[in-house]
């Protein structure tokens, strides 16, 4: 027979296993965490949605500009075509309009790929770069039937529009799963439209 004491002590132990008060507690206490990394994905990815939307449509304003633009300067080589910067500059004002940072783009000097019709301006931040291709082409099949029975090459811009990101969801992840990393990747967007001129 066990004594008074260890008999009370066993009581309570088994009336406190059997109170739905402690089940409430660790239920709470495992679901917070999941709960937190929704909230936090849910703000996170949708907020990385809109930037991409926005982003995607400065880099097709871009395009539609750079496409209406003479191509009489771009064939020059050394400092920045003036349409080439002038490029620059609507994707740096597109992007304060829409309430991004132009992360130094605006002062950024044009890279230009040798022999190419191609000039790169990169930011302060590596992942945050701009890249204008006046020589892009694609080519066109057409149908069989005449008399389109040849391909055709379309002479187009590119405009490649790349931004950094700083994802939230790496601290929140690490509740649930510790060794998880989700790594920061920037949001980039492309565009491309015949040259008109």
């Amino acid at each position: 027979m066990l004594s008074s004491p260890v008999t009370s002590v066993m009581r309570r132990l088994n009336a406190l296993l059997r109170s739905t008060e402690a089940a409430e507690l660790i239920e709470f206490a495992v679901s917070l965490p999941l709960l937190v990394v929704f909230m936090v994905g849910i703000f996170d990815f949708s907020s990385a949605f809109i930037l991409k939307q926005k982003i995607a449509h400065v880099a097709s304003e871009a395009a539609r500009v750079a496409a209406n633009q003479p191509m009489s300067d771009v064939a020059s080589t050394g400092s920045c075509p003036v349409t080439i910067c002038a490029i620059r500059d609507i994707v740096n004002k597109a992007l304060t309009n829409n309430g991004i940072t132009d992360c130094g783009l605006a002062s950024a000097t044009a890279v230009n790929a040798l022999g190419t019709l191609s000039w790169t301006f990169t930011g302060s931040d590596p992942n945050c770069f701009l890249t204008i291709d006046r020589g892009y082409h694609y080519d066109v099949t057409t149908l069989p039937n005449p008399p389109f029975q040849s391909n055709y090459r379309i002479e187009a811009t590119k405009v490649t529009l790349s931004y950094p990101y700083q994802w939230s969801f790496n601290r929140a992840i690490t509740l649930v799963i510790p060794s998880a990393n989700y790594a920061n990747s920037p949001i980039q967007s492309v565009a491309v439209m015949q040259n008109l001129n």
